[in-house]
């Protein structure tokens, strides 16, 4: 790994700018497997018998 005490301000962002993306990334796969997980239970999983 680059020392990051002697990395440019350019590499910083960037650094910055890939973090940022794989964050987004992620919460929109976790929210696609949330919906996908409701819409297989389907409308009915609010009225099941306790």
């Amino acid at each position: 790994m680059s020392d990051p005490n002697l990395e440019g301000e350019d590499f910083r962002r960037a650094r910055r700018g890939r973090n940022i993306a794989i964050a987004v990334g992620l919460a929109v796969f976790v929210i696609l497997v949330y919906v996908v997980t409701i819409v297989n239970m389907g409308s009915d999983v609010l009225h099941r018998p306790l």
